[in-house]
């Protein structure tokens, strides 16, 4: 265990992590090649601050220093009698990667599963995503879905 490992905690977001969080929020997105828009992204940070709202959002961090974030979401489904967590988004400061911070991360999500007597916790990757892949394949189990998406907005509906 690195001396990174032993001093970094993984905790619910606070309303102070805003900044942080937007900085890398943003570079996540750029990995990805989208841009959600401050709209959508303004929205993102009120739901991890309301109750009512099934998303949430933890960070890795050392005393402020925030490393690393993950998003995930309890939804109900046809394939279980209890909630399943989807993990939605986990970015780790390119700085520290390696470190296995995006595995705690991971298993702070799980425990928070386990919390819930989730039946099932679950994320995606993009093909090329070699890296997080090395890291998912050691510690979960890869299913063989593939993923299909649909526009649902009228410019791409098919007549």
């Amino acid at each position: 265990m690195t001396a990174l490992q032993q001093v970094l905690s993984v905790r619910p977001v606070a309303q102070k992590d805003f900044a942080k969080w937007c900085e890398f929020w943003a570079k996540y997105q750029e990995f990805y090649k989208v841009d959600v828009g401050m709209q959508t992204t303004q929205l993102t940070w009120a739901r991890f601050f309301d109750s009512s709202e099934p998303v949430y959002c933890a960070v890795a961090s050392i005393g402020e220093q925030i490393y690393g974030f993950v998003h995930f979401v309890f939804h109900r489904s046809t394939w279980g009698r209890n909630d399943f967590c989807y993990l939605e988004d986990l970015y780790v400061c390119p700085s520290v990667r390696g470190q296995m911070i995006g595995k705690q991360l991971i298993e702070y999500v799980q425990g928070q599963a386990r919390e819930k007597n989730c039946d099932r916790l679950y994320w995606h990757t993009q093909e090329t995503n070699h890296t997080a892949q090395r890291l998912y394949d050691w510690i979960a189990e890869k299913p063989g879905v593939i993923e299909y998406r649909m526009p649902l907005d009228a410019v791409h509906a098919h007549t």
